[in-house]
């Protein structure tokens, strides 16, 4: 069976171009990964093969995969939401989609979850659960309004967390999108049903349309304040036309150089300097997501084992599981390793919730290696 789960797997990877697997990280994941490693084992040597043969002819990248948290998956899976999304498929099926998504778009796959099923912490039930539900949708909401959100292509479950909206508006918008087409603009969110002038000013901001006619839309700068960016633009750019981050540039040159400061500017476009350095930022970068700030996800080709690893031999490995005692990493092979508290710094450190989150991508440096138990100890010191 398990090298006509290799054949299978394989040939659904050369029909469909696949470039990287997501697997998730719960039951027999460590059986999946050994697997997949064998099956881009066997792609890279059908592809060797080819390139000695025909060299002169492009050939695609390598197979990849990496390790994504199932956590709530198959609370997913089983809700009313996922049926809505998959009514044809069956939860497994839609636990699998919902395992990959989180790879392409996590923000917007994680939000289709009750936070609470994601497992936030080891005394998650002992708390009032009251408090801890309002807290959870408040840390959501947060991080969707300060990423923000495509108008065009973001889900109810999406919109909802976005500053001014509810699930009933946010249905509404996906509704009148679904009839009606693609956003053109932020205004044209006020012929939706149900939204009125106050909903909107408070939600403008945070959505944004990177196919808009007017540049302004795919920023976040707030429609109030529009005016006040296209007299700055129309000061430092004129007629020339030029790009929205080559005006921020410019404007920074001029400030930079001493010829305005920038309470000049302010006070000749009439905001705050506050509000002007935001509108700077972000005509610097119209389509900024920080989350591109962040380390990509962690591709493996290989499943290391026990018996590779020696001490002192340093890997980049992902926090899987933080504790009172110390954070387990995932180094990429069958046993995830224990950083003890004492090893995560060279400073003291009171938790390591301090230092280390679920998700964190780090160096460490091998100590020791349990064979016979599956142990190993790790160090994040001098890393």
């Amino acid at each position: 069976q398990t090298e006509k789960a290799r054949e299978t797997l394989l040939k659904i990877c050369q029909r469909w171009g696949v470039q990287v697997i997501a697997i998730g990280n719960g039951t027999a994941s460590r059986e999946t990964e050994a697997l997949v490693a064998e099956v881009i084992r066997m792609q890279d040597e059908g592809r060797t093969a080819q390139r000695e043969a025909s060299p002169s002819i492009p050939h695609p990248a390598s197979l990849q995969y990496t390790m994504v948290s199932e956590a709530g998956a198959s609370v997913y899976s089983a809700s009313p939401l996922a049926r809505d999304e998959f009514p044809d498929l069956d939860a497994t099926e839609r636990g699998n989609i919902s395992i990959a998504r989180r790879l392409q778009d996590p923000l917007a796959e994680l939000v289709k979850i009750d936070p609470k099923a994601l497992g936030v912490g080891l005394y998650q039930h002992d708390v009032d659960q009251k408090a801890l539900a309002a807290r959870l949708g408040d840390v959501v909401e947060s991080a969707v309004n300060y990423v923000g959100v495509d108008l065009n292509t973001a889900s109810a479950a999406l919109l909802t967390y976005v500053a001014g909206l509810n699930s009933r508006v946010a249905r509404a918008i996906v509704a009148h999108r679904d009839e009606g087409g693609p956003f053109a603009s932020r205004r044209d969110l006020l012929k939706v049903k149900g939204l009125g002038p106050k909903a909107f000013e408070q939600a403008a901001g945070f959505l944004r349309i990177p196919d808009a006619s007017d540049p302004l839309d795919r920023t976040a700068i707030h429609p109030e304040s529009y005016p006040a960016a296209r007299t700055l633009i129309a000061i430092f750019d004129g007629a020339a036309g030029s790009s929205l981050p080559e005006v921020a540039a410019r404007i920074r040159s001029v400030v930079r150089d001493g010829a305005q400061s920038l309470a000049d500017v302010a006070a000749q476009i009439g905001v705050g300097e506050p509000t002007l350095a935001d509108i700077i930022e972000y005509l610097a970068r119209p389509g900024r997501d920080p989350r591109e700030e962040l380390p990509p996800p962690l591709l493996r080709a290989d499943v290391l084992k026990l018996e590779d690893l020696a001490p002192g031999m340093w890997l980049k490995g992902t926090v899987r599981n933080v504790v009172d005692f110390g954070a387990f990493i995932d180094i990429g092979v069958k046993q995830d390793g224990l950083v003890h508290i004492s090893e995560i710094s060279a400073h003291y450190v009171k938790t390591p919730l301090d230092v280390v989150q679920v998700g964190d991508q780090v160096d460490v440096r091998v100590l020791s290696v349990d064979i016979q138990r599956g142990r190993i100890a790790l160090s994040m010191r001098n890393a």
